[in-house]
């Protein structure tokens, strides 16, 4: 298990386009994920991009909780997307409020694209295609941008929606989603 320092905003790895994964890096990448994976876990992220611990390749990774997701919707796994692309659905744009594990203790509200289609590679080589919305829609958004590097505040239009979340939550700007703590769990089971 490697833990390796998650790059803040304003480091010029963060501001690069980070380079497709070739044939040649293949070998290396399943270290690469686990480094990821020990790195966002640590931070406690839902996410996280290959730039973010400095190293400019095309990888993101991400799973999401069943309770960051709407009622009814299953959990996210561990995914891993290789050289991703993203395709907006529609028009229609949904507004979210995102934090960033290279912004520590920030959030911003983010307009993005509401329905997306993205496609990339996991580790085994496989085509992963999918179409998603929500919260869903928004993290894989969110890591996809690291990879040209553009991090959230670069997509926000309003300004006066970004600060430090404790703040944010204090002036009732804002809410964060809670989990779900084991008393829940249990009460569910009954």
């Amino acid at each position: 298990m490697t833990i390796r320092p998650i790059l803040r905003a304003g480091h010029p790895v963060l501001r690069l386009t980070a380079a497709p994964v070739t044939d040649s890096d293949v070998s290396e990448i399943a270290l690469l994920v686990e480094d990821m994976y020990d790195s966002m876990c640590d931070a406690g992220g839902a996410g996280i991009a290959a730039p973010q611990i400095g190293v400019s390749l095309r990888v993101v990774i991400f799973e999401i909780p069943a309770y960051r997701l709407d009622e009814g919707e299953d959990a996210i796994p561990l995914q891993v997307l290789i050289n991703p692309t993203i395709e907006p659905l529609g028009d229609e744009v949904a507004l979210g409020w995102e934090g960033c594990l290279s912004l520590p203790g920030m959030r911003g509200e983010v307009p993005r694209p509401a329905r997306i289609r993205y496609t990339g590679l996991d580790l085994d080589g496989q085509l992963i295609d999918r179409t998603v919305e929500g919260f869903h829609a928004l993290v894989v958004q969110h890591e996809v941008y690291h990879l040209d590097g553009i991090l959230y505040p670069g997509r926000m239009t309003d300004m006066s929606r970004f600060g430090f979340t404790q703040g944010l939550v204090e002036g009732g700007v804002c809410t964060l989603p809670v989990p779900p703590s084991d008393d829940d769990e249990e009460q569910e089971d009954d």
